[in-house]
């Protein structure tokens, strides 16, 4: 694993670990945290309402695993594609056929900006593997990361809620997703095209666009961002329970010694 590939075998993997798999030809890519024993605890939509707009992507994007039929029926999970919100998998059946990569916490400026693509890395530090499992544990046991949004509380905003215990405290936000965040900021880019008449060669336009992608990927991601916040996780379950906002503390989680 390094500059060029996330990439990582099975066996290097350690219980709290944030991995990911991507989906559709590189389209996007499913996060979870690997809770040792080849399970991966991960949030989800089920199979047909990734998107929720009723519209051909439900059709072609998919966070839990396709619908098994016949022998392709996992003996360990059995048919999980209609489930949806904090599920465990057999890390097989999280894959789904793809690779294995690993999300980089505490990454450099310089490392976050040759990952051309977010949804990779993040400048935020993580929290210890114990911390981790615990809160991964407790959302799964409590069905507690409400309700999924591919926009802005995905399968990556659980992850990284996971390992750092952070929470993005406006309503307007994206969510903590680089996925997401990526997105904004080539839409940002793309829309800034009236700065195009500030240079008249083609490396010029690049240079400018390319320059807004960059910046508008590093002003979102969750290490920086000032509206970003801890919370303890079982204040987070027990708001997202009575549907209330919750109110970001000091804590980034409890101590589950």
């Amino acid at each position: 694993m390094g500059v060029l590939s996330n990439k990582i075998e099975r066996k290097e993997l350690i219980p709290g670990d944030h991995i990911y798999t991507w989906r559709s030809a590189y389209l996007y890519s499913h996060h979870g945290i690997y809770a040792g024993d080849d399970m991966v605890i991960h949030f989800t939509r089920a199979a047909g309402q990734e998107t929720g707009t009723g519209t051909f992507l439900d059709r072609i994007m998919f966070s839990s695993s396709p619908s098994p039929t016949g022998r392709n029926l996992c003996e360990r999970c059995g048919d999980q594609s209609r489930l949806h919100g904090v599920i465990m998998s057999c890390l097989d059946c999280f894959l789904s056929g793809g690779n294995l990569y690993l999300f980089c916490y505490a990454v450099t400026p310089v490392f976050f900006f040759t990952k051309a693509r977010g949804g990779t890395c993040t400048l935020a530090h993580s929290d210890s593997p114990d911390v981790v499992l615990y809160r991964a544990r407790f959302l799964h046991d409590n069905n507690g990361f409400g309700m999924y949004n591919i926009f802005k509380n995905n399968c990556e905003d659980f992850a990284i809620y996971c390992k750092t215990g952070l929470l993005v405290e406006t309503t307007f936000s994206v969510g903590r997703s680089g996925q997401i965040s990526s997105l904004t900021a080539a839409l940002t880019a793309i829309a800034s095209s009236p700065l195009r008449f500030l240079t008249t060669t083609p490396v010029g336009l690049v240079a400018v666009s390319g320059t807004m992608y960059c910046v508008g990927r590093y002003v979102s991601d969750i290490g920086i961002r000032r509206d970003a916040k801890e919370i303890n996780v079982e204040t987070l379950v027990a708001q997202m329970h009575t549907g209330e906002v919750p109110e970001t503390t000091g804590a980034a989680g409890v101590n589950p010694n």
